[in-house]
């Protein structure tokens, strides 16, 4: 095996992930550009790669996210972009992990909807009990239930 030598070593990477009928990962893209300070960023099909400086990578992000916060994620990559360990045009085909990004963007309006829901209730009408612990706990039957109801 050859050994590997990293090329961006001191950098963290993360994907933007952007499911929103506001936002496009274009537009993402070209803000991200503006505002970044050294750090390297790819546009993709989902949203965005962004590699650099942790600080950087977290202050580009939270800037971002101010756009559409219900509908833009972050991810945690392990490798920067165009590493050759997983760079598809070294490996030829769909890279390993863009099969999970292709499904987690299926349940990722769902996530969407459940944060704007959350942010138009209001909090008072929430029962918050003194003691948490006495709080209703789901019975494991019925949680088999509805877990083998959604496999269904």
């Amino acid at each position: 095996m050859t050994a590997y030598t990293p090329t961006h070593v001191g950098t963290v990477t993360k994907y933007v992930i952007v499911e929103s009928f506001e936002i496009t990962p274009a537009d993402l893209a070209v803000r991200g550009y503006e505002i970044a300070e050294g750090a390297m960023i790819k546009e993709t099909c989902f949203g965005l790669v962004i590699n650099g400086k942790e600080e950087e990578v977290d202050r580009i992000i939270a800037e971002l996210r101010k756009a559409d916060p219900d509908h833009i994620f972050v991810k945690d990559r392990g490798f920067p972009p165009g590493d050759a360990r997983r760079c598809r045009a070294n490996l030829g085909g769909a890279r390993p992990g863009y099969h999970g990004i292709e499904h987690e963007m299926t349940v990722i309006p769902y996530v969407s909807y459940g944060l704007e829901q959350i942010k138009k209730r209001d909090a008072s009408a929430i029962p918050h009990p003194e003691n948490p612990r006495e709080q209703p706990v789901l019975a494991i039957e019925k949680l088999k239930k509805l877990m083998e109801a959604q496999e269904s």
